[in-house]
């Protein structure tokens, strides 16, 4: 297959997706462990029929979140139960994100018309599950995968939904398969519940992870200082500003010379370099790329391209414009919506990419991340504004991913205390509530023995959740 780009720096999405079968090819790279904890092959099983499902959900009010355009003010966190004719009850948790997922369902409808339309979704994945067998959460996941997206293209009344709109509501349905293949198969650790095709690409193990926070389009120079102050070292700083590409652009490089100069000079352990890094996320705005370039030119300018570590889906998805001549690393994070989109994208020059365990599904997840490292490209985990229950199960993927290029720990954004408005009445859900890794520490996550020990806590119950099922 030829990796290069045409001459008019496009690469063909269709082309690329048909033999991205090629780059699943296992890789030579021996995996990366640091600890001694022995991994149990779970022994095959019978398949694991379903008796009863159920579905409920919460919405959780937001500090206004202003991304892509626009903003999101709630998040409704979707609770689904799967029982098993064995008689276990598992409850598995997904919070929405339908502005992410797809903006022009956002767009159309008002936003608690959206939170039903995937909610909605997440129902009809369960129905098509109840009374029918698995084997395997991985599995499961590519039989829902083709009805439940075809359906969520029917209720949207959107024949170009974007697949991960799908994902996002397959989440609490995955989350809920893998507590309950977990208990049938005895395993009792997040290690053991890793498929052995997909350890890899999870098998380091860090000390610390970075907690890294969000600051939406229009946060001054000074917020972000003070976050900087409390010891974050590394902020996911939202660009592609409202207004035309012009003054998009404008405002993006007032935004970038304001950070530089307020945090620039800034020192941290974390990075090889010693000073902070940048991470910027447009969420696709800018539509060509010499306006990006020019954003690079003025980094240049002011010193400061040498301090961005990623730039994460500065174009639309559908823009095929080869990245890898950029001379930044340009990660991918929603447009890699499955295992083949993340091929597609690394064809293009894409150099990361951001998983969400708790916005893909973690099937998915592991799918991309053991294509990722066999590519030898670096993954770190982006949040999606989750509850404490779901950051946990992201900080078990990014606490097992291999080093980010120069980083010293492990990178997941989490961003939940900064918008949810009751953030401490969902951390009181948390079954392992108060935990050393539950709460960031001078800007990372502490994961150590207790740690991995205890899978972040996310295989206990929460009895907030289980409540939400109790029969009359």
């Amino acid at each position: 297959m030829n990796d290069q780009p045409n001459r008019s720096g496009q690469i063909n999405r269709r082309t690329f997706i048909q033999s991205a079968g090629a780059l699943m090819a296992l890789g030579t790279r021996a995996p990366v462990a640091t600890g001694n904890h022995q991994r149990n092959e779970p022994k095959p099983l019978s398949p694991i029929r379903i008796k009863r499902v159920d579905s409920n959900f919460e919405r959780e009010p937001l500090n206004p979140y202003r991304f892509k355009g626009s903003a999101i003010t709630e998040s409704w966190q979707v609770a689904s139960l799967l029982e098993s004719e064995s008689g276990i009850r598992k409850v598995g948790l997904c919070t929405q994100g339908v502005l992410w997922s797809d903006a022009k369902v956002f767009a159309t409808h008002s936003e608690r018309v959206g939170n039903a339309l995937m909610y909605a979704i997440s129902d009809r994945a369960l129905q098509i599950l109840n009374g029918n067998t698995f084997r395997d959460p991985v599995t499961l996941l590519d039989d829902l995968l083709p009805e439940v997206y075809a359906y969520a293209k029917t209720i949207t009344r959107n024949s170009d939904l974007r697949k991960t709109f799908a994902l996002n509501a397959l989440v609490s349905v995955d989350n809920a398969a893998w507590l309950l293949y977990a208990q049938e198969n005895r395993l009792t650790n997040f290690d053991d519940m890793i498929p052995k095709a997909y350890r890899p690409g999870l098998s380091y193990r860090h000390t610390n992870v970075a907690s890294i926070p969000a600051f939406s389009v229009g946060t001054s120079a000074d917020t972000i200082k003070a976050a900087a102050d409390e010891g974050y070292f590394i902020m996911k700083l939202k660009t592609g500003s409202a207004g035309t590409q012009a003054e998009m652009l404008e405002k993006d490089i007032a935004f970038l010379t304001a950070v530089h100069k307020a945090i620039g000079h800034y020192e941290t352990p974390y990075t090889k370099s010693g000073r902070i890094p940048y991470y910027f996320d447009a969420n696709g705005r800018y539509e060509k790329k010499d306006t990006l370039l020019r954003f690079l030119d003025h980094a240049r300018k002011i010193d400061a391209f040498d301090q961005i570590a990623v730039i994460e889906e500065p174009f639309e998805e559908r823009n095929e414009t080869f990245v890898g001549d950029l001379g930044v690393r340009i990660a991918a994070d929603e447009s890699a919506h499955t295992v083949d989109d993340a091929a597609v994208r690394i064809q293009q020059g894409y150099s990361a990419i951001a998983v969400k365990a708790i916005a893909k599904t973690l099937s998915m997840t592991m799918k991309i991340t053991q294509l990722a490292y066999e590519k030898n490209v670096p993954c770190f985990c982006a949040d999606l504004t989750v509850n404490p229950i779901l950051v946990d199960w992201n900080k078990n993927v990014a606490a097992r991913l291999p080093p980010f290029p120069g980083m010293t720990i492990g990178l997941q954004e989490t961003n939940g205390h900064q918008y949810f408005k009751q953030w401490d009445k969902l951390m009181s859900y948390h079954p392992r509530s108060g935990a050393s890794w539950t709460r960031t520490q001078r800007g990372v996550y502490l994961t150590d023995s207790s740690f991995y020990a205890e899978s972040g806590g996310v295989l206990l119950p929460s009895e907030h959740y289980d409540q939400l099922f109790t029969r009359a």
